[in-house]
């Protein structure tokens, strides 16, 4: 049985840390209230990132957070993480979802209502959609606006996070829109403080009903 609470959805930035800093970042999200998280590494080798994957699953495992593998479902194999993300370049939802099994948790990146209702139908739990905002990470983002979210989250009965430049002072443009949680990296990643960002963070989105 899956379960997974996407309130507050940390993904991870390990650019420009030792991995004593990033593991040490990634615990005290955890501790600040970070309900899913998703390891993502996009020039790492397999080994490299099987090797940190290992690493990160280790620390999620104590705080009983779920860990969702970016990109890569042969790492996410090979550690026997909770789950998968898929982005629209990447594998097929459907070609993810057989290969995990129906017991694994599948996430999808969704721009556009189409998309949403097709990743849904090839088996996505939660869908990721944005960017909502520019954001500073490397990943190549397009803007997409609050209206399209909010029939995003009326086109399929799946959980729906708002992604894309997020923080706790910003947030407040997504009141009113059913999303079921808010995915950050920099809000939390690159704060002085992971734990209470991650807390402030999650506080605000509460009160505001975003999670």
């Amino acid at each position: 049985m899956k379960d997974f609470d996407p309130g507050l959805y940390f993904i991870t930035d390990s650019t420009g840390c030792t991995e004593e800093e990033f593991l040490f970042r990634v615990e005290q999200a955890l501790k600040g209230g970070a309900t899913l998280l998703q390891l993502r590494e996009k020039d790492k080798s397999t080994r490299e990132y099987i090797r940190l994957a290992e690493k990160v699953h280790a620390v999620a495992k104590r705080y009983r957070v779920p860990l969702i593998i970016d990109d890569r479902v042969d790492v996410a194999l090979a550690i026997d993480a909770e789950g998968v993300h898929v982005g629209a370049a990447d594998m097929p939802v459907s070609t993810a979802r057989r290969l995990m099994g129906d017991d694994k948790i599948v996430g999808a990146t969704a721009k556009t209502v189409p998309r949403a209702k097709e990743a849904y139908e090839q088996g996505a739990d939660y869908l990721g959609v944005g960017a909502i905002y520019p954001t500073t990470t490397k990943v190549k983002t397009v803007l997409t606006s609050t209206d399209t979210l909010r029939d995003i989250c009326h086109a399929v009965p799946i959980p729906v996070g708002a992604i894309g430049g997020l923080n706790k002072d910003n947030i407040d443009i997504l009141a009113g829109i059913p999303i079921a949680g808010i995915c950050v990296v920099s809000a939390i990643m690159k704060a002085k403080d992971p734990e209470a960002a991650a807390a402030e963070l999650k506080a605000r989105a509460q009160e505001l009903g975003l999670c």
